[in-house]
């Protein structure tokens, strides 16, 4: 059972003692409601009351709440992982599509030639966008065979979540490909390059 933390609890086991045998300083009252417990409090101070005038009832919480508690650093954790992760991938957008670019100003010439000779535009758009994503593809498929590699140090750090969940591994892959695809087709500029001014270009 998960005493003290749902995520890192570090106590081993539990066991019980008979109230009559040795006193407890305090106990704990579980109560199963069919409406909000959360307007339950009143009650059961009323019926601990009732029962016994001298006992205080002092933290009365909801299980949603408490389980909320316990998860509340690990949340921040995987937010704060969040935002880093979604600024990781902007910059590799970005660096993408700077290396994209540079790759396209270095080819003028190579491509105001295949237009000299005919090529199309469709043509020039999916040469540029294919060597771009074969280069994302490359990155992709060694990421992820990285990531499934590492995922094993992982392991005590999840809960309930497998250190190989093929969606995770999917939608990662996916959005990172994406983001190649839009970093790879933002530079257009390329299908309009004037011949001439390609041929004169050094």
């Amino acid at each position: 059972m998960k005493s003290a933390d749902l995520a890192g609890d570090t106590i081993k086991g539990k066991y019980y003692l008979a109230t009559f045998q040795v006193g407890v300083p305090f106990s704990t009252l579980v109560i199963r409601a069919q409406s909000d417990p959360a307007g339950l409090a009143s009650a059961i101070r009323a019926a601990v009351q009732g029962v016994d005038p001298t006992q205080a009832v002092s933290q009365i919480n909801t299980m949603s709440n408490m389980v909320s508690a316990s998860l509340a650093p690990w949340r921040f954790v995987v937010t704060l992982l969040g935002v880093f992760a979604g600024m990781a991938l902007l910059m590799a957008g970005l660096g993408l599509y700077g290396i994209i670019s540079y790759s396209v100003a270095q080819r003028t010439q190579e491509i105001g030639i295949r237009v000299a000779l005919g090529a199309q535009r469709g043509e020039i758009l999916g040469m540029v966008v294919g060597q771009g994503m074969r280069l994302a593809g490359a990155g992709a498929g060694i990421g992820l065979a990285a990531s499934v590699a590492i995922s094993r140090l992982l392991r005590s750090q999840l809960f309930q979540v497998s250190p190989f969940d093929p969606l995770i591994f999917t939608a990662t892959t996916l959005v990172l490909i994406g983001a190649a695809l839009v970093a790879c087709y933002i530079p257009r500029r390329a299908t309009r390059v004037n011949p001439i001014e390609a041929l004169r270009w050094e």
